[in-house]
């Protein structure tokens, strides 16, 4: 899925072990969206003064998105190399959405919808992302 949005380069987890301390290749920047890895694992994935970026907040509180990244920037103060833990933090203003929506109408940004449902449906919806298997936005219209 993500190479059909523009992925260079896609590492399967469930076939390849990216994070091989030993002889795996490291990275300039990781940037996890599963939460499926540890942060010390994602860590030794990283060149030393690579970069790491939480997307969500998988394997804390993923509704609220806290866990992972407070814990990323507690981590990343007590590290001695020059690597970074970063959480990914935005706010949305008009002016960034207008943009993204231009990139999207001139095809150079794919969003990716899992599945979409009616305002009726949203216990449906909460019930799919729970069980962790969208791929891609699961969106709710009205």
């Amino acid at each position: 899925m993500v190479r059909s949005v523009g992925a260079d380069h896609v590492i399967d987890y469930t076939k390849e072990d990216f994070i091989n301390t030993r002889s795996g290749p490291r990275y300039d920047l990781v940037l996890d969206l599963g939460g499926n890895r540890s942060l010390s694992q994602l860590r030794r994935a990283l060149t030393p003064s690579g970069t790491l970026v939480l997307v969500g907040g998988e394997g804390g509180d993923r509704w609220i998105g806290i866990g992972r990244p407070l814990q990323a920037l507690a981590m990343s103060a007590f590290v001695r190399d020059r690597t970074k833990l970063r959480p990914l933090a935005s706010k949305a203003n008009q002016a960034d959405l207008q943009f993204l929506k231009g990139l999207i109408e001139a095809g150079k940004v794919t969003p990716v919808v899992d599945r979409t449902y009616s305002l009726s449906e949203t216990a449906d919806a909460m019930r799919h992302l729970d069980e962790r298997r969208a791929r891609g936005k699961v969106v709710i219209t009205v």
